[in-house]
C-alpha cells in the first residue's frame, strides 16, 4: 500500500515556476517508480515525467518539466518552469510498483489543480 499527496499548487502567471510536491506513505519510495501526470480539461490525461526507483529520469516537456526526489524525505518533486497557459491543468503523481517507468499505474495521488493566467 502506497500513499502519495500532492502539494505546492496554485495559480500562476505566464512564465513563472512552481515547484510541485508528492509525500509517500505507507512504503519507503526505494521500491516504487513515480511518475508525474497532468489532464487538462477536454483532453485524456498525459504523463510528463517519471523517475525510476534507481533515480533516472525521463521528461516529456522539452526540459521545461523536471522531476526529481528527495530518498530521506519519501518526496518526490516537479519543478516546472516557464509556465503557460496550455499548462493550466489538474497534476498527479502516481506510483508504479517495481524499479521502471512502465506498466499500469498502481497508485494515484488525489490530483491538484495548476492554473496559468495569461
Amino acid at each position: 500500500q502506497l500513499q502519495l499527496v500532492e502539494s505546492g499548487g496554485g495559480l500562476v502567471q505566464y512564465g513563472d515556476s512552481l515547484r510541485l510536491s508528492c509525500v509517500a506513505s505507507g512504503n519507503p519510495l526505494d521500491y516504487y517508480a513515480i511518475g508525474w501526470f497532468r489532464q487538462a480539461p477536454g483532453k485524456e490525461r498525459e504523463r510528463i515525467s517519471c523517475i525510476a526507483s534507481t533515480g533516472e529520469r525521463t521528461d516529456s516537456l522539452e526540459g521545461r518539466f523536471t522531476i526529481s526526489k528527495d530518498k530521506e524525505k519519501n518526496t518526490v518533486y516537479l519543478q516546472m518552469s516557464n509556465l503557460r497557459p496550455e499548462d493550466t491543468a489538474e497534476y498527479y503523481c502516481a506510483g508504479y510498483v517495481g524499479y521502471w517507468c512502465s506498466g499500469v499505474v498502481d497508485y494515484w495521488g488525489q490530483g491538484m489543480q495548476v492554473t496559468v493566467s495569461s
